[in-house]
Parts: C-alpha cells; sequence; structure tokens
C-alpha cells in the first residue's frame, strides 16, 4: 500500500461553500496511484467539508440558509467572542458538520457521483486562507 500526501490552500471570500474538486482530482494524478482512497481534512475550527450537489447552487443556497437557522450569528449568549461576533457561531457549525471527507477511487479516477462535489464551507465572515490535508493511501 503506497502513501500520498499533498497539502492544498482554498482561499475564502467570506461565508460560503468553495468546491475544490478538481484540485483533489488532479493531486490523485500526481499521487501516481489507481485505486484506494482518499481523506480529505480540513485544519480548522471554523470552517468545515461536505460533500455536496455542485450541479445547481441553489442546494448549496438552502444549505447555507438552514444552517443559519439552525445556528443564528445574533444569540447574545455566546460567550466565545474573542474574533469577532462570528467566532462562536463558526464554531458551532464546524461541530454540527465534518472536518474530514473519505472519498475512495478507482482507474485513477474519484468515486463520486454525478452531481456531487467537495466543498470547503467558510463559516467566518471574513476572508480567510484555509489549509487542506489531502492523503492518498492506494495501490499503483
Amino acid at each position: 500500500m503506497a502513501v500520498f500526501t499533498k497539502m492544498l490552500t482554498v482561499r475564502t471570500h467570506g461565508q460560503g461553500t468553495y468546491e475544490f474538486t478538481d484540485a483533489i482530482a488532479e493531486a490523485l494524478g500526481q499521487s501516481g496511484l489507481r485505486e484506494g482512497t482518499v481523506t480529505v481534512f480540513c485544519q480548522h475550527t471554523s470552517c468545515s467539508l461536505v460533500i455536496m450537489e455542485n450541479a445547481d447552487p441553489s442546494a448549496r443556497h438552502d444549505l447555507h440558509y438552514f444552517m443559519d437557522k439552525l445556528v443564528p450569528a445574533d444569540d447574545p449568549n455566546y460567550t466565545h467572542t474573542l474574533e469577532g461576533p462570528d467566532d462562536m457561531t463558526s464554531h458551532l457549525k464546524m461541530a454540527l458538520t465534518r472536518t474530514a471527507e473519505v472519498v475512495p477511487f478507482v482507474n485513477r479516477g474519484l468515486c463520486l457521483g454525478t452531481w456531487q462535489g467537495v466543498f470547503l464551507w467558510e463559516h467566518r465572515d471574513a476572508p480567510h486562507t484555509r489549509r487542506i490535508v489531502l492523503s492518498f493511501q492506494g495501490e499503483a
């Protein structure tokens, strides 16, 4: 079993979902691996990862709407606000979602469904540069 690791950065412009499926596929090509799995890991506590529909942006809009209703930004009971009013809100959204996804690959291609993409879900209002670790394990 071979292992290949690559670091990615995803730049955000504030809250939203940012697809980086193509960067994962490119790294898979660089790995030289034919089949296995890739673990996609986000090194932050105020953003997360999601595999979501990538064909119709309204699906992601509705996802954002739902999460904002679930975790309102204006709750006066939040005490962790050192980095601003979106501080605790961002941590809660991350805790309710995921910081890692595992995607299988076969014949040097990601096994995502027709309408699936891998997204970084930025929960902060301000732009950030986010670090993503890709860890490929498989056979050449």
